[in-house]
């Protein structure tokens, strides 16, 4: 089985490294970027499965990054950063990333992190089993949704609550909920995370958006007829 790889785009070479360490210990294979551009032309070429970005870079900003890595891919994305304003972390989600560290951080709960996100990324896979909803499909062993049989672009979060959602089809769910179920219980992040990963999904879903319903004052609910396995 080939080594899962992490691009680690940070232009302080201390912390860059000291990531990096600490990521191989755990028997990841580790590529290095001092700033958004190279991180980006690294990203274009290797197979990345997982990227570590900072947010204040030189050349392209960690914004301007996840931006572009978005257009192309829904590769996991952790972002770090010196600054803990709700309103970052928020635009941040808008953006794609998946989880937000501020700095300063231990390298050892950052490498928690990498393996928790790795790990519900491959929970609950059936080589065989597809999810459909007259039009919509899931496919679990390849982490994939379907309009129509158009492949759509989901982030690892918004197809983690996508599923979440599905998984438990005709029942409130509250965002605290979602927010432990598909972050997990260690996450301090504000309900309105919930609530952008929401608005970016009904986006994309377009026609089918409807599937999923909000619960005013609570949450959200998946309202859709199974169709049996095609």
């Amino acid at each position: 089985m080939s080594k899962i790889n992490i691009l680690v785009v940070e232009d302080e070479e201390r912390l860059r490294r000291l990531v990096g360490d600490y990521l191989k210990v755990e028997g990841y294979s580790v590529i290095e970027a001092e700033n958004g551009k190279i991180g980006l032309e690294i990203f274009n070429k290797e197979k990345i499965d997982l990227v570590i970005l900072d947010i204040m870079l030189p050349e392209y900003d960690g914004w301007t990054v996840c931006r572009e890595i978005r257009k192309v891919s829904d590769v996991p994305i952790i972002m770090l950063t010196a600054r803990s304003e709700e309103s970052d972390q928020l635009f941040g989600f808008e953006l794609g990333a998946d989880e937000y560290v501020t700095k300063p951080f231990s390298p050892k709960v950052l490498v928690a992190r990498v393996k928790a996100l790795l790990k519900r990324l491959n929970e609950n896979i059936s080589d065989d089993q597809n999810i459909y909803f007259n039009g919509l499909k899931i496919n679990e062993a390849a982490h994939k949704v379907y309009i129509d049989e158009e492949h759509i672009d989901l982030s690892p979060k918004e197809y983690d609550i996508l599923l979440y959602l599905v998984k438990n089809k005709g029942r409130a769910l509250s965002r605290d909920q979602i927010l432990d179920s598909v972050w997990g219980f260690d996450y301090y992040g504000d309900e309105r995370t919930v609530d952008t990963h929401i608005k970016r999904l009904r986006i994309k879903l377009k026609e089918k958006s409807d599937y999923i319903q909000t619960v005013r004052g609570l949450g959200y609910r998946f309202e859709g007829n199974e169709e049996v396995n095609k």
